[in-house]
């Protein structure tokens, strides 16, 4: 009888002690949470979000203003920023939330006035990058009373407006801006339209390089008046520059860029994309004196034999792209390969360079390819899964890969792209891939039922694949089901809002970021 009690006794225990804890496990909420904790959860969220969830409650109020959420601050809506409503509740901001923890700000054009730049260059010490946008301006605010501007500023990015001359402006901040590191000009290129209309200077960047003699990257993107007189200006007073971006200034013939070299012995980077460069210029540049490592030339029709000079001369280049030029040949890729230095390459960009044959790459890859981290040859019609498929054994380096062709770009071909077996030689080969795009139309890609096992082996191979796109279809659909059953729902994309590139390689891709 007291043997049965005491197990009674036990098991009453027992379930006490079961009852408390199910009790103190119901009780633990998300509140209590050390706030720490809380605002460390806070950190990966948006702003947006972050101000929805201020309504919660006192305490995640109070978390959600803490200032050191508010780093960098995107004030643009139309680019996934926030809307401020008046003049008066940003200055509040600034005050209030902002303060020295401001690193980075954007501004829209209603917001450019001279007291909000005042305030903060007054409350804001240790602002550092800071965006200005008045590319859909039709008037500047009056900037005769500007007094103060942060005067920490490493990165500076203008979006230019096509008829707004920004001279009153830029005449009141030069004293404030010698500091700068990295200027980004962004033109109005995309808004061109077909028919021929006055073209404005709306930026004296003769003037600013004077402003700005420790510039170390410098964009000129897209901006219609540029030419070879403003590159030679930076060049005459910024003699630290590194990386100089000229990407769709067509009126940049290269004319400039011999005195560019000899004046900047630190350059090592020369982006020239869809710009108007000539033969004859490029080939006056002594590139044997250069400390050059990467550049882009892709668009420039550059004949075969400025390439060759141009390849064979640059002491070690890593970076290169040339892609849509017509004189890049199988003499041209055979001399930078035997006379050229080549040995340094690691990231090569050769997108719709139809005179190369499929032998010539062969042939280079497999003497090349151990060493490359990043390879484009997609846009070639004869380049298909047979050529990938004997080059991707010596590809396994190799953390971004381009391949195939998209409609329109180049003509139909009749031959069929195994991708099951591709997809799998990837995986097998290709341990360290991080960015792969297959541009083939889904009406060209040929796959059986067995498709999900080449997926699996990709997936569970690949670990470290961060990004997969692929031509919108039946194809497209299996492998994003694939992938999101594994937990992993943003990798795979369609080719109509993502592309793949080498710009992830440069040296340069994080000091080249706007927008």
């Amino acid at each position: 009888m007291d043997l049965s009690t005491d197990v009674w006794g036990q098991l009453a225990s027992f379930r006490g002690t079961l009852e408390e804890q199910h009790n103190a496990r119901s009780k633990t909420t998300i509140d209590k949470l050390p706030d720490k904790v809380v605002l460390q959860i806070f950190s990966y969220l948006s702003h947006r979000e972050i101000c929805r969830l201020a309504r919660t409650c006192r305490k995640w109020r109070m978390i959600a203003y803490d200032s050191r959420l508010w780093k960098s601050v995107s004030l643009r809506p139309e680019m996934s920023g926030l809307h401020v409503s008046s003049l008066e509740a940003l200055l509040a901001l600034i005050s209030i939330r902002f303060g020295p923890s401001l690193r980075y700000i954007e501004l829209p054009i209603e917001l450019i006035t001279h007291t909000v730049l005042y305030e903060l260059g007054s409350k804001c010490p240790n602002l550092t990058h800071m965006l200005l946008d008045f590319s859909t301006a039709m008037q500047l605010h009056d900037f005769n009373e500007l007094q103060g501007f942060p005067t920490k500023l490493r990165y500076m990015c203008i979006c230019l407006s096509e008829v707004i001359f920004m001279e009153g402006f830029m005449r009141k901040i030069y004293s404030f801006i010698n500091g700068l590191e990295i200027l980004h000009l962004i033109g109005t290129y995309e808004k061109i339209s077909e028919e021929e209309e006055e073209i404005y200077e709306v930026i004296n960047i003769h003037k600013m390089k004077s402003a700005t003699p420790n510039l170390r990257v410098v964009n000129l993107y897209g901006i219609n008046f540029v030419d070879d007189s403003h590159v030679e200006a930076f060049s005459s007073n910024c003699i630290q520059l590194e990386c100089l971006a000229v990407n769709y200034c067509a009126k940049v013939t290269g004319s400039s860029l011999r005195i560019l070299f000899q004046r900047c012995r630190k350059m090592r980077c020369l982006l020239a994309q869809q710009t108007g460069l000539l033969s004859e210029h490029v080939q006056a540049v002594e590139w044997e004196k250069t400390q050059l490592q990467e550049l882009d030339i892709t668009g420039t029709d550059l004949t075969s034999e400025c390439l060759t000079d141009l390849l064979t001369r640059v002491p070690a280049l890593r970076w290169l792209s040339a892609g849509q030029q017509d004189g890049f040949n199988d003499s041209v890729l055979r001399a930078f390969a035997d006379k050229g230095n080549a040995r340094s390459l690691m990231a090569l960009d050769l997108d719709r360079c139809e005179s190369l044959s499929e032998d010539g790459l062969y042939k280079f890859l497999l003497r090349f390819g151990p060493q490359l981290r990043g390879l484009v040859l997609s846009g070639i019609p004869h380049v298909t899964d047979q050529l990938w498929t004997g080059t991707l054994p010596s590809l396994r380096q190799v953390k971004i890969l381009v391949m195939g062709m998209t409609e329109g770009c180049c003509p139909k071909i009749n031959q069929k792209v195994l991708v099951d077996q591709l997809v799998d030689c990837i995986a097998q080969n290709c341990s360290h891939l991080e960015r792969l795009e297959l541009r083939w139309d889904p009406e060209t890609l040929r796959y059986s039922d067995k498709s999900q096992k080449a997926i699996d082996t990709l997936r569970v191979r690949c670990l470290r694949l961060r990004c997969l796109v692929l031509s919108d279809g039946k194809y497209y659909e299996t492998v994003k089901a694939n992938f999101e059953r594994a937990d992993r729902t943003t990798v795979v994309r369609t080719t109509t809002n993502c592309r793949v590139s080498n710009c992830y390689l440069s040296s340069f891709y994080q000091d080249l970021l706007f927008n």
